[in-house]
This record gives C-alpha cells, sequence and structure tokens, in this order.
C-alpha cells in the first residue's frame, strides 16, 4: 500500500508548491527550476526506503534521463527504467503491456514506485500501469513539457487509446507527488511549446477571466520564460487543483476541465495521431475556438469573445481553424463518429462543454446533432 508522507522538504528560494487537497491522498505540485537533481530528495521524504521503475521516452530519456537517475541514486532510490517510442502511438494496450511487465519484472512492490518522466503520453500510460499492477503501487509525475506540467500530471487520470477513441479505457489512480521542472521546458520546441500554451489558456476560458486577461498581457513573456511563465503555470495548476478537489472522478464540474476537447479529440482521431499534422494541445485550442463559435452560433455567446479567443490562440502561434490542420481535408461523419464516443456522453445524448462568454464555461446536456452537424459543415466549408 501507499506510504504515509513523513514531511516535505524545506521550500528553496522562487519555488512554488500548490496542494491538491484529496483528504489522506492529498499531494504536493512543486513547481521550480532544477527540480530533477532533487528529485530524489523530494520522493525519498515521502516514500522512505522505495525502489522505483522510472518510464519515460526515448527523447525524453536523451535529455534527461540520466540526471533523474543520478538524484534517485544519491537519495538511496534504487531504479530501473523502461524507454518506450515518443509520441501518441506509444497510448496503447501494447505498450501498456511492456510497461507492466517491466514492473513485475523488476518485483516492484506495492509500497514501492513508478515514476513518469515525459509528456501526457508518458504520464497517462504510467500512470495507468501503476494503478493496476498489484492493484495499485505508488506514482509520482516529473512532468517534462508545459502541456503535462499544467494539466495531464495533475488530477489523478490515467489511460490509454484505442482504435475507437482518445482515453477509452484508463482509471483515476494520483500521483504521491508532481515535480514541475520549468528549466526543463528550454528543451521544448517552438510548436511543443505553444502545444501546452493552449491548456493554460483553458483555465481562463473556463472561469477565470482575470487569468485570461494576465495571458493576453504576459503571453510574450511566458513564452520567453522568467517569473511570468513560473505565474502562469503556479496559477493554472492552482485552478485544477481546486476543480479536482471539488470534483475528483468528474461526476459534475471537472467536465468542464474538457472546455475544447470533445472537438480536439475528434480532430485528433480523424487525423489518426498523426503527430506531422496534429498534437494534442492543437486539437485543444482548435477545439476552443471552435467550442466558443459554436456558442455564438447558438446565440449563448457574443461572436466578439469567440474572436477574442481566436485572435489569442493565433497570436500564440496555435491553429484555431479545421483547415489550418495540413493534409487531406476532413469528413464530417468520421468527425461525428468520434464526438459520439466522447466519454462525457450519456444514453446517447451529446455533452459539449460550451460558453456563455470568456470565463463563463459550463456543461451543456443533450446538444442536437444535427445542430453540430450544420456547425462542422461551416467550419469545413472555410
Amino acid at each position: 500500500m501507499p506510504r504515509p508522507v513523513p514531511h516535505a522538504p524545506a521550500r528553496v528560494a522562487d519555488e512554488r508548491r500548490v496542494r491538491v487537497s484529496l483528504g489522506s491522498r492529498s499531494y504536493d505540485i512543486v513547481i521550480g527550476e532544477g527540480l530533477i537533481d532533487r528529485a530524489g530528495e523530494e520522493i525519498a521524504a515521502r516514500l522512505p526506503g522505495i525502489r522505483a521503475v522510472i518510464v519515460t521516452d526515448e527523447t525524453v530519456a536523451r535529455l534527461h534521463l540520466t540526471r533523474l537517475e543520478i538524484a534517485l541514486a544519491g537519495a538511496g532510490i534504487e531504479s530501473t527504467c523502461v524507454k518506450l517510442p515518443a509520441g501518441e502511438t506509444t497510448k496503447s494496450f501494447a505498450h501498456l503491456e511492456r510497461t507492466v511487465d517491466a514492473m513485475l519484472e523488476a518485483r516492484l512492490e506495492r509500497g514501492d514506485a513508478v515514476i513518469a518522466l515525459g509528456g501526457g503520453v508518458i504520464g497517462d500510460l504510467a500512470g495507468f500501469a501503476s494503478a493496476i499492477v498489484k492493484r495499485g503501487t505508488n506514482f509520482v509525475q516529473v512532468p517534462t513539457t508545459l502541456l503535462a506540467q499544467v494539466d495531464s500530471s495533475v488530477g489523478g487520470k490515467t489511460g490509454i487509446n484505442t482504435p475507437r477513441g482518445k482515453n477509452l479505457v484508463g482509471a483515476f489512480h494520483q500521483p504521491t507527488l508532481v515535480l514541475s521542472d520549468i528549466a526543463l521546458l528550454d528543451t521544448l520546441s517552438p510548436r511543443e511549446f505553444a502545444a501546452g500554451y493552449a491548456e493554460v489558456v483553458k483555465y481562463g476560458l473556463i472561469d477565470r477571466p482575470d487569468f485570461f486577461e494576465f495571458l493576453e498581457r504576459n503571453r510574450p513573456a511566458i513564452f520567453a520564460g522568467g517569473s511570468e511563465r513560473a505565474e502562469a503555470i503556479a496559477m493554472s495548476c492552482e485552478a485544477k487543483a481546486a476543480v479536482v478537489a471539488a470534483d475528483e472522478e468528474e461526476h459534475a464540474s471537472r467536465a468542464l476541465l474538457n472546455l475544447g476537447h470533445t472537438f480536439g479529440h475528434a480532430l485528433e482521431r480523424a487525423v489518426g495521431y498523426d503527430p506531422a499534422r496534429l498534437v494534442h494541445g492543437e486539437g485543444v485550442a482548435i477545439g476552443m475556438a471552435l467550442a466558443h463559435r459554436f456558442s455564438a452560433k447558438l446565440g449563448l455567446a457574443t461572436r466578439q469573445d469567440a474572436g477574442r479567443v481566436a485572435a489569442h490562440l493565433g497570436a500564440a502561434g496555435l491553429p484555431t481553424e479545421i483547415a489550418a490542420i495540413p493534409g487531406p481535408a476532413l469528413d464530417r461523419r468520421a468527425l461525428m463518429e468520434a464526438i459520439a464516443q466522447d466519454k462525457k456522453v450519456s444514453r446517447g445524448r451529446l455533452t459539449f462543454i460550451l460558453t456563455h462568454g470568456i470565463g463563463q464555461a459550463f456543461v451543456a446536456r443533450d446538444v442536437e446533432p444535427t445542430d453540430v452537424e450544420r456547425f462542422l459543415d461551416e467550419e469545413l466549408a472555410k
């Protein structure tokens, strides 16, 4: 069973800690620079005497694995590693099986830990493996992308994709600790950073209009790095932590975190999860722009707000139109089929996250499929 937390190490200057309050399963998100080199100290303080299996991908391993292994060894944590291919297609039954087998071969016990070193793909898959091996082991997230640091590493959603849709197989399994080393973001390409920024914008659009205004004022500084970037990450984590604490397993308000994701996931599936055409954050960006335009079309929000959202995302280098996706034109029928498989669908009724304006998102249940079809036809014709 997961071991109790004795204490956390003392706070370092310029370091931020966000608490996810879930009773006995509460945990810290630590945000700062150089955390990968202190990972052993942070983990050992909470989970003394453990062994660990690191799950990462081949790209991240070349950049960061050695530093993490040195940090763990320095704290007396014995570790082994499984390296998986990079990319969304790794979130599959085949790579889940490979990860589970590596954990069993290492004779990982329930009190030991799985450490996810990577982006959202690795975190989701490693967390799911941690949830199911021996009915649950400790899980530590060391996210290396902006998207993972502000979204997928927080909240306990884990899982894999299937040919029928994204994240349709998984479990809720909260981490013991999240270590977000913002210095690691300097290794990201501009496209990868921008894709993660879409998830930052999402928090402002859900229910924090003041945060959206902060992003409008500070986007160039956030992309450049420094205190504004750290502040945006911390504010994003605080926003998600509040939602997770209120509705851990998405029975109500947590569904708002899917703003842009119903359209976005459908687009990802339609392109076959091909990163050359679309990555997750880009799908979310288009999805959020679509959600605001769809809301305006239904008379729920203003076109001015929809335009403001698209303008901000576009200024960040993100796509906001389906036509911006390279390659063959997409088919409305395929998109509707993917939307019908969305996890928010209830008894066959379509559910979307729509909005009354910036910072005024809400769960819209029983959305008429014909309204969605007409809207998609208009968008695909652009």
